[in-house]
């Protein structure tokens, strides 16, 4: 049993809570409490280490999940260092360290349905967690991310994700050239793929535009928008109508789940 703050193996996973470089470095994230740990088990993520504590561990789901983990690859510590390693009032029962996914745009389901969000320079973390939840309980395939943005793997993403991050392929997406690419992959082989991008400016309001075909949906960066480069790439612009009073625009997160209900809402009308 760990006991120390000072043990390497803890100071390690501490640094990796806390510096964004050394996640992106060792390809490895901390995560804590049952939505997703729970996830993570389920969906097959590589489990580098669980830790937990003998003394903190009441549930018959802590029990389950320890059984199933190799001896090998757990973490035992004392109730001091876990609620040192948790940033929680209660610390979870169990916490782990797990490999990230690679960035891979084959992990993408490419379907008839397709239905694919792709959010431009997300900027706040928990924002970022919630849209990947608020995507995974719309009905969306995937999540993209383009630009400089907010850590995918940043404990607040992970955590306002409440699991969906295990569930849903969310890939970043460096580089144009392989966005634009991929793309067009997709159009061929289901004969069309349609951009759509939403634009306080733009004409046309969401719920006018069919969006029951393979779709992208492009959100823009909470503070400036879209980037210029989505000019070229999108089909159509979109608005979402609101009420002429003070608020001019809405938050990213909110902006998506609109977008997001508004072709589940058009794919559940088109199935009846």
């Amino acid at each position: 049993m760990i006991t120390s703050l000072r043990n390497e193996k803890i100071k390690w996973v501490r640094d990796l809570i806390a510096n964004r470089r050394r996640r992106t470095r060792e390809r490895k994230f901390f995560i804590e409490g049952v939505h997703a740990v729970t996830a993570a088990y389920q969906y097959g993520w590589p489990i580098h280490w669980l830790i937990y504590s003998p003394e903190t561990v009441r549930t018959q789901w802590a029990r389950d999940i320890l059984a199933e983990t190799p001896l090998e690859k757990r973490l035992e510590v004392n109730a001091y260092v876990q609620g040192a390693l948790s940033d929680r009032e209660s610390p979870s029962e169990l916490m782990a360290v797990v490999d990230q996914q690679p960035d891979d745009l084959s992990r993408v389901p490419v379907t008839e349905d397709l239905l694919v969000l792709l959010l431009d320079r997300p900027h706040n973390p928990g924002n970022l967690g919630s849209i990947i939840r608020s995507a995974d309980a719309l009905g969306a395939q995937a999540v993209l991310i383009t630009g400089h943005a907010a850590d995918l793997y940043d404990p607040k993403t992970v955590r306002a994700s409440m699991g969906s991050l295990f569930a849903l392929p969310v890939v970043r997406v460096g580089d144009h050239e392989r966005l634009e690419t991929w793309i067009m992959t997709v159009r061929e082989r289901l004969g069309g793929f349609q951009v759509i991008a939403t634009s306080a400016h733009a004409p046309a309001p969401i719920y006018i535009h069919d969006l029951t075909g393979p779709t992208l949906l492009v959100v823009g960066n909470e503070a400036r928008g879209l980037s210029r480069y989505f000019e070229s790439l999108c089909d159509h612009y979109v608005s979402i109508p609101m009420a002429p009073r003070v608020a001019t625009s809405l938050n990213a997160s909110v902006a998506a789940s609109v977008c997001l209900y508004e072709a589940r809402r058009q794919r559940a009308e088109r199935d009846l």
